[in-house]
């Protein structure tokens, strides 16, 4: 079989003490290019049409969030907990982003293979909500799993847990995603399972690891008590993914009390995890 490869930096080290004339002047040109085509939002907006997908605007904690519902799902089961990677926090490795709203919501396509019920959780300040006035580029950057924005996360869900009748919470994430999957588990005892694919389960040594600037405000998972054993975790890891190399994910896991760990040798950071989704969905089923 003949797999697909590609490649996401999410975040670099910022030394932005001064910006050139010809820098803006790049920057001035990228933005009118950008200007052409579709934004994010738009295009996310575009794929959720096409999903048949409900948006919604939930208040949680200080913020408001998007969420994306799948409509083919019943309000009764374990409701499926949808959490995308960081997006764009940083244009151009340098410049924080004016909207970190995900140019590829791996997360969004992968509920689209999902029949059960399930709920895509936006971030704060992400889908075109960063004009709110608690929106500050601390809460997409630095602070980007910070408590101040898991408390909000997990206040906007516990209103949807309590619109179905839902069995249990199983929690999803990609990347950044992943981090924030492990810090809602352990605030929701209906949590049953956890999954994380190319997960940044360990921040500090994540940033050690490519000389990024250390997320200072923001919670580690790795450096939090374990989650409860009774919890089912998966931990896909890309054996070919350069952003969290296995290593990481390995010393990561190896903390948690009880949790279980695959390579998947041909896959890399961001590719291509919609070819074993079906699959990890009915392994989950048949548990």
């Amino acid at each position: 079989m003949t797999w697909v490869m590609a490649s996401i930096i999410l975040d670099k080290r910022i030394f932005l003490y001064g910006t050139s004339f010809f820098g803006w002047i790049g920057m001035g040109a990228s933005m009118l290019l950008l200007g052409c085509a579709l934004s994010p939002v738009e295009r996310i907006e575009q794929d959720v049409r096409d999903y048949g997908f409900t948006r919604q605007v939930v208040f949680g904690d200080g913020f408001s969030h998007v969420i994306y519902r799948n409509n083919g799902s019943s309000r009764s089961g374990p409701l499926h907990v949808y959490l995308e990677g960081d997006g764009s926090p940083w244009l151009q490795g340098r410049f924080i982003a004016t909207d970190p709203t995900p140019r590829n919501p791996v997360m969004l396509h992968l509920m689209a293979l999902d029949s059960t019920p399930s709920v895509y959780l936006g971030r704060p300040c992400y889908h075109g909500l960063m004009d709110q006035a608690s929106c500050v580029p601390q809460y997409w950057t630095h602070g980007r799993y910070s408590m101040r924005v898991v408390l909000s996360m997990a206040a906007v869900l516990r209103r949807a847990f309590a619109s179905g009748q839902y069995t249990g919470l199983m929690f999803f994430g990609h990347s950044g995603g992943g981090t924030l999957a492990m810090l809602l588990a352990e605030r929701f005892p209906q949590t049953q399972v956890v999954v994380t694919l190319a997960g940044n389960l360990d921040p500090d040594a994540w940033t050690q690891y490519h000389d990024y600037s250390p997320l200072r405000s923001s919670l580690n998972p790795s450096r939090r008590t374990s989650l409860d054993p009774a919890i089912y975790q998966l931990h896909l890891v890309g054996g070919r993914d350069e952003n969290i190399p296995p290593r990481l994910s390995h010393a990561a896991v190896a903390r948690q009390k009880k949790a279980e760990i695959r390579i998947i040798n041909n896959f890399n950071h961001g590719c291509c995890w919609h070819k074993l989704w079906s699959t990890v969905l009915q392994m989950l089923t048949d548990r």
